[in-house]
């Protein structure tokens, strides 16, 4: 029965702990019959202990660790010490995870008998980070009322819970910090988490500055992010934080985060994740309403997409926007989502700050000691309405009344320390005496002098890219050398080197092709994209290829990876192979999810602009549910956030037989996103028209027709003096298509990317009755029905393969 029942508060004690600030809320509680009692609940009816039970001594059982070095306790205190440890403050779920190594650590760090007070100066540094988070808050209410700002009132205790994050963190060796929150409370991280000059954050709020004064469309204050670099002063370090910005899509940003952390670490050989972590802030409602969040947590743990671990912290408010939790979600807590990969999850009342810093050491040490996802769910509430115009009251009267009259978590920890003589109120009304001469600084110098500079919210920085002077520079040449095209084609068509590594014969049969088209210097389309990966490479320019299927490619027409057919997990990658001194090729199948995917690789680019980063679907109109990344993050991302990415999307695209969800790539959908101004007609006749048409689109949409043209394409994604987004629509039929092959000649020194393709087939004397322009594989129908029908002397087929900016392409004399 002892036994038993310190498992029950192993596995349930969480039921029961005091986790809600306003006490009207519990997953166990039924709306009709209140709560059940604690020890029906726990020990249910087969184990009801009788008064005379609780002196009697018991043998310790090796599944707890509340007995320290005692082996023997009498029951009362087994009870007493199970209560404290699982129905205080902190509840702690863990027991689902099915590894009794992991169940045993979190066991023993929370029942261990040890003394978890805070230290003076601790409790010192705290109050002081609770007063920064409160008194910005009322400060930003006071000077702008009406002004919608998303404040964090009713969960203050965030922002030193993420300094302890920060601080604990860098003890042990982590120094760069990626952020990733929906918009509640980014203000107040980016002042006093980030360290960001005040008077940058204030200048937001000036009219002044919403006039066409900054470069792009911009975005409101509380989406947009940031990268600093401070001195740590608990640790005598200096940190990295980069706070990534976001849209309204609130989860949207968390494969971002993850892609980006996960290039850093990649950059930096941090193979452990030991000097770079992700730290993803949630709402309740969002967690646990929105997909992707189930998306990214699967990557958590795949080889390619890893960030060995991040730290999730959930402002559960215990409310969505109007929406009650009863009909926002299924399952009893918000964070449940989190069980799927085996995610620790340490719920706490953020109402009792040194509890919720308690619960931040031990998931830095969890993720110290196993590189593994951990969840703190800070249950907390939402003081004013959705924003501060809201009304909550309409929707939430009885939760309203209670917050009314609640105190504040900063007046509830100052009595606690006034009382125990940790403080005193002199020392208190100094340190908020001296935050808010801090606040009222930046306000003076945000009005004496308001400015936004781009370059202030960058979360991805580039330094040494943009050239100083802010000019053009033209495009580097895309063609290469003979000898290095054979090399690489050598090299792409070979067969391991290891004699005992055993090729498919159906690979070896496509290698023999390939070689092959070597010899007569000719190139199909895997091939063209072969020399285009090798030669950047070669260049030292690290590129990645990600998504469903592609190392074997979903037309069985890449085999970038070569799989042993006798040796299982043995595989060969020719790509890594081509040079001595060349940068790895990272070419990996992803899970079965667009929308987490394409985020993911959308954060890896933002890390490193001299890198190629692609991501292909395994059907063009597979985009279709990665739209809230191609709408929020790639078509308008440098718009709002004055931030580059060139990531391409290789998007399958033609009708092919195989019926209209396997087509389609909706080229149309990405051409309307081109451009924001239909009225503006590019200045055609200027010398460096083809670079700023480039440059001033939202990105690049082409369909080409040749490897060589793709080969080109893919090359000045580095050549370009900036970086754009370029989704290609990539053929299916012409990848094994004799007609579409290309000669070496065309990707040499000298050659580049054609735009537009002329026909060069009409004999001189020809008589061109009819011009048709087309895109795409249509492009060799046309040529066969033409040739067949004696029809080739009079029509000429144009080949349009940037569809970008139609018009001012084909209207420019040719």
């Amino acid at each position: 029965a002892v036994q038993a029942t310190i498992r029950a508060y192993q596995v349930r004690g969480h039921l029961v702990a005091q986790l809600d600030p306003l006490g009207i809320s519990g997953v166990e509680k039924d709306p009709k019959e209140g709560p059940k009692p604690t020890q029906e609940l726990l020990r249910g009816k087969d184990f009801e202990f009788s008064d005379a039970d609780m002196d009697r001594i018991f043998q310790l059982p090796q599944l707890t660790f509340i007995g320290g070095k005692e082996k023997k306790l009498s029951l009362g205190e087994i009870l007493k010490r199970l209560d404290q440890v699982y129905c205080k403050t902190t509840g702690v779920e863990f027991m689902f995870i099915n590894d009794k190594q992991k169940c045993d650590w979190i066991r023993e760090k929370f029942e261990s008998p040890r003394e978890v007070t805070m230290s003076s100066d601790d409790r010192s540094r705290l109050m002081a980070r609770l007063i920064r988070s409160t008194r910005f808050e009322e400060f930003l209410a006071k000077k702008w009322p009406s002004e919608k700002r998303f404040g964090l009132e009713g969960c203050e205790v965030l922002i030193p819970a993420l300094k302890q994050i920060i601080d604990h963190s860098n003890r042990h060796g982590v120094d760069s910090f990626v952020f990733g929150m929906p918009h509640r409370g980014r203000l107040n991280v980016l002042a006093n988490v980030a360290r960001k000059p005040l008077e940058h954050l204030f200048s937001q709020f000036d009219p002044r500055m919403e006039h066409g004064q900054v470069e792009g469309s911009g975005d409101v204050k509380y989406h947009l992010g940031t990268c600093t670099e401070r001195y740590n002063t608990v640790t005598d370090n200096m940190v990295r934080i980069s706070i990534v910005a976001n849209p309204s899509h609130l989860e949207a940003v968390d494969p971002v985060v993850q892609g980006k952390t996960r290039a850093e670490q990649f950059y930096n050989m941090d193979e452990q994740g030991s000097k770079t972590m992700s730290i993803l802030i949630h709402g309740d409602a969002a967690f646990a309403g929105q997909g992707v969040v189930y998306e990214t947590f699967h990557l958590s743990d795949l080889p390619h997409y890893t960030t060995h671990g991040t730290i999730h912290v959930v402002v559960n408010n215990q409310i969505g926007f109007t929406t009650d939790p009863r009909v926002a979600r299924s399952s009893p807590y918000c964070t449940d989502v989190a069980k799927v990969t085996n995610a620790p999850i340490f719920h706490v009342n953020a109402d009792d700050p040194e509890a919720v810093m308690n619960v931040c050491n031990i998931a830095v040490e969890w993720r110290e000691e196993f590189q593994k996802d951990v969840v703190i769910d800070l249950v907390c509430y939402r003081r004013n309405g959705h924003n501060e115009s809201d009304e909550p009251a309409f929707t939430q009267p009885r939760m309203y009344q209670i917050i009314k009259e609640h105190p504040k978590v900063s007046d509830i920890y100052r009595d606690k320390l006034l009382q125990s003589s940790v403080i005193t109120e002199q020392e208190y009304q100094e340190e908020v005496a001296k935050y808010d001469g801090i606040c009222e600084d930046g306000f003076k110098r945000a009005q004496d002098n308001p400015q936004h500079k781009p370059e202030w919210w960058l979360d991805s920085p580039w330094k040494k890219f943009f050239p100083t002077d802010h000019s053009l520079p033209p495009i580097e040449p895309t063609g290469v050398s003979e000898d290095i095209l054979r090399h690489i084609s050598e090299k792409f068509s070979s067969s391991p080197s290891d004699s005992e590594f055993t090729v498919h014969g159906g690979v070896s049969r496509m290698l023999k092709l390939r070689k092959a088209m070597t010899e007569n210097r000719q190139a199909d389309w895997a091939l063209g994209e072969a020399l285009a990966f090798g030669s950047l490479l070669r260049d030292k320019i690290h590129v990645r290829l990600s998504g469903q299927d592609v190392e074997r490619g979903t037309f069985s027409h890449r085999h970038h990876l070569l799989h042993d057919q006798k040796r299982d997990q043995n595989t060969f990658c020719a790509l890594n192979e081509l040079f001595d001194e060349q940068a790895s090729y990272t070419v990996c199948n992803s899970s079965l999810s667009e929308y987490a995917v394409l985020g993911f690789e959308l954060g890896f680019s933002l890390a490193n602009p001299y890198s190629l980063v692609c991501w292909e679907a395994q059907f063009g109109d597979f985009n279709n549910t990665a739209q809230c990344i191609i709408d929020q993050f790639l078509s308008s991302g440098q718009d709002k956030w004055v931030r580059q990415s060139g990531l391409t999307l290789l998007l399958p695209h033609g009708y092919e037989g195989m019926g209209p969800e396997h087509s389609s790539a909706r080229l149309e959908r990405f051409l309307q996103m081109c451009n924001d101004d239909p009225d503006k007609m590019p200045e055609i006749f200027d010398s460096n028209f083809e670079l700023h048409q480039l440059h001033d689109a939202n990105w690049i949409v082409a369909n080409c027709t040749t490897p060589a043209n793709f080969f080109h394409i893919i090359r000045r994604q580095l050549a370009m003096p900036f970086r754009k987004p370029l989704i290609l629509m990539t053929p299916k039929s012409l990848l094994r298509l004799k007609e579409a092959r290309s000669s070496f000649d065309d990707m040499l020194p000298g050659t580049s990317f054609q735009r537009l393709i002329p026909d060069l087939t009409i004999p001189a004397s020809g008589n061109v009755r009819k011009l048709i322009f087309c895109t795409g594989k249509i492009y060799y129908d046309l040529v066969k029905e033409r040739d067949s029908n004696d029809l080739s002397s009079s029509i000429a087929i144009g080949r349009i393969e940037q569809c970008l900016l139609f018009l001012a392409i084909w209207s420019k004399p040719n």
